[in-house]
């Protein structure tokens, strides 16, 4: 590690994100669907301590194994449905900072305006905790 956790260590910024992230909750997307799209973000973003925390959220809430597990092949395989698939796709390239137009209009074919911008916040979020755990080393307790 190298310092202790940003988001620990600078006054009000835990209740920040935490408030952006229940913000995101209140715009009628299913909670197990975020923790799903956090766990796709995390492992592209390589954040260790996500991952072991979203993957634990997921096996609380009782999610299905495959639909766990299989997250990082979700193009190969059969256990999510077109909306799922297209904010998958969507979370892929906001995390890649390019978004194309066919992707954001299949998205916004599943999703009604105030859940695409709630999808947009909830992906920004769990992008910004990866990249300030990955960046100051943070380790899964």
């Amino acid at each position: 590690m190298r310092i202790a956790n940003p988001i620990l260590s600078v006054p009000g910024a835990m209740k920040a994100l935490l408030d952006l992230s229940e913000a995101a909750a209140r715009t009628g997307l299913d909670g197990d669907y975020v923790e799903l799209i956090c766990l796709r973000v995390s492992i592209m973003n390589g954040c260790g301590m996500c991952i072991d925390y979203h993957t634990k959220l997921l096996r609380q809430a009782n999610v299905a194994d495959e639909k766990v597990y299989a997250v990082a092949g979700w193009r190969d395989v059969p256990y999510y449905s077109d909306a799922e698939k297209a904010g998958f796709a969507l979370a892929e390239q906001i995390t890649h900072v390019h978004v194309s137009d066919d992707v954001w209009n299949e998205a916004a074919k599943h999703y009604s305006e105030e859940e695409l911008a709630g999808l947009v916040i909830a992906i920004g979020a769990i992008n910004l905790w990866n990249r300030m755990n990955v960046a100051t080393q943070q380790k899964v307790a």
